[in-house]
Parts: structure tokens; sequence; C-alpha cells
């Protein structure tokens, strides 16, 4: 049957004494035994009867059998039962159930296991408590990269600039910063106990030398400059850390000579790969919900993709990641 051919999992819940016994002896006499006869997924099973029949040794074995043969077969908890006995023969409660198919698919995700650091969004450098110098970036590929990793089972920390983005996903943890200052501390922190790290972040490349304490009023004459000191190279930083069983994956915006420079990033950097866009392209770069990208490895093999949204680019550059640290 083509229903029991699409699905990732089949759960019957409940399952009572009698169709237990059918599906242990291949019996096809209903529309259920067909579908799971016809099943290619993993089947799972929450059984559902009164006391003596569960504890029967005919449906002891029948649940043996078909242990056996790979099915999933959840417990039956102890309480009261509608025969009004007590003990085992209910059916797992609804939130387990939940909670089981949830670990079903978490434990066969291929970054399940994993750690992944993230980057997202600008840095503001203050001049004084009212204006900083910053950048258009929105934190969208950011955000999305890391949504990307935890969907594939990654344990994912989310380093962010100011951003209006809100993070929805209970499992990313996201630690909120200003400067580059502090997203490097917080990168530092973070980088030794992952296995991915992706800086997808916009860094201020400098940051003024003093910040002011009170807003600085307009002269009436003459121009006003300030003296910019150089942020750290944070990824450079995490790249010259870097052991063997770590991936470390950079970004490149470029607007001239766009490969040569992503290329040569790669190996001052100590980089694995690094992702290139360029804000010649139309529907790339900041601000919008599209990319355009290529993404060029340590080998200098150059792998292009079309125009998508970010959410799909996200996905691109982390079953590019998989397919890298999969080996």
């Amino acid at each position: 049957m083509e229903l029991g051919l699409w699905g990732d999992l089949m759960l019957i819940a409940p399952i009572t004494a009698n169709t237990l016994s059918k599906l242990a002896s291949g019996a096809c006499d209903n529309f259920l035994l067909a579908t799971f006869l016809s099943a290619k997924c993993p089947v799972m099973l929450a059984p559902a009867m009164d006391l003596d029949m569960y504890s029967n040794s005919a449906t002891q074995d029948n649940l043996d059998v078909l242990k056996k043969r790979g099915i999933t077969v959840l417990d039956s908890p102890s309480g009261e039962l509608a025969s009004g006995l007590c003990g085992k023969g209910r059916m797992e409660e609804p939130e387990e159930i939940a909670n089981a198919i949830e670990d079903f698919f978490t434990s066969n995700k291929p970054l399940t296991g994993r750690k992944a650091l993230v980057t997202a969004g600008p840095t503001y450098e203050n001049i004084d408590p009212v204006r900083f110098i910053g950048n258009y970036s929105s934190g969208k590929m950011g955000f999305a990269i890391a949504e990307a990793l935890s969907n594939q089972g990654a344990q994912v920390t989310l380093v962010s600039g100011p951003s209006a983005l809100q993070n929805t996903n209970p499992d990313i943890k996201l630690i909120k910063v200003t400067s580059a200052l502090e997203m490097m501390e917080a990168c530092e922190n973070a980088f030794p106990t992952v296995n991915i790290t992706v800086m997808a972040a916009a860094v201020s490349d400098y940051r003024p030398r003093v910040t002011a304490d009170s807003k600085i009023k307009r002269e009436k004459k003459g121009a006003f400059s300030i003296d910019l000191i150089p942020n750290p190279d944070i990824i450079k930083t995490l790249g010259s850390a870097k052991t063997d069983s770590q991936y470390l994956l950079g970004f490149a915006l470029e607007t001239n000579n766009a490969e040569e420079n992503a290329k040569k990033k790669i190996i001052s950097k100590n980089l694995d790969a690094i992702v290139l866009n360029s804000l010649k392209e139309k529907g790339a770069g900041f601000g919008v919900d599209t990319n355009k990208i290529s993404i060029i490895d340590s080998d200098n093999k150059i792998t292009r993709f079309e125009l998508k949204s970010k959410a799909d680019v996200a996905s691109d550059i982390v079953d590019f990641i998989i397919t890298r640290t999969s080996k």
C-alpha cells in the first residue's frame, strides 16, 4: 500500500492485545495491518489493555517477537485500569509518547551529539552614549544557519550582535553582545568545546580609541575626526587555536576580486572553507531575505549556488558542512 511508503515513522497508539497478536503472526485482514506490512519506515507501538491480558505469556511472547524484529515497543506504565484493576497495561502518557518520537528523530540526525558555534549580525562600536560605528547587517543569515544546524541535531550557541531578530528555538542558546570585543570574549569562551563554528557576523574592523562618557556636542566650525584603532580579528584568533577535530567556516563579503580575496582568507585565517557573497549580486547582501553564495574549501574547490531564500542558503551551507565533517 502506498500509505505505508511515505512516512518517517509509523506509530500505533493505542494497540490492543488482539492487534499485537496479528502483527506478530503477520496477519493482514484490515487496513491497519496492511499499512503495517507495507511500511518501509520504523514502527513504534504503545500497548493498551487490561492487566491480565498484558501479563499473559502469549502477549509477552508477541511483544518479544516484535521487539526482535526491530519494532520499538513503549513500556506500559502501571496505574488504574478500566476494569478497576491496578497494574501494568495502561497506554503510555501522550507527553511521553511525544518525547519518544522526538528522541527517535533527534538520535537519527547527522549532527546529533555535536556542538556548534554561530555568530550573527553586526557589531556596534560606541563613539559616545548616542552614536556608534556599525554596518547594515541584519543577522538573518546567521540566525538561519543556527536554526539549520539545530534542525540537523547540533547543540547550537548563537552569538549575535545588535539585531531585531528573536530566537524562538529553545534548543539554541543565544548570547547577545554589542561590540567586537564582547563578541570576541563570547566566542573564545565557547570555541574550545565546539565541533563546528560558522562565523557569519559582520564584525566592525575598527573602534574608536576613546569612547566619550557624554554626548559629543557639534562644533560650530571645523571638521570633526575620530581616532580609530583595529578590532581583534576574531576568526583569525579562533583559526590559530583550531584543532584537527574542529571545522571552521568563515564568510567573505567582497566587492572586488571576490574569489581571489576569499581564497587568501582561507589561508591567512586557517579556515576549512569560506562562504563568498558579493554586494554586486542582485538580491544578495545586507537586509534582504535572499542570498547568492559560493563556498570555497581549503583545496580551492568552488561550489556555486543559485539565488535562494536565506533559509534555503543556510540549509545548503549546513549540508556542505555535514558532507565535509562526516568523513
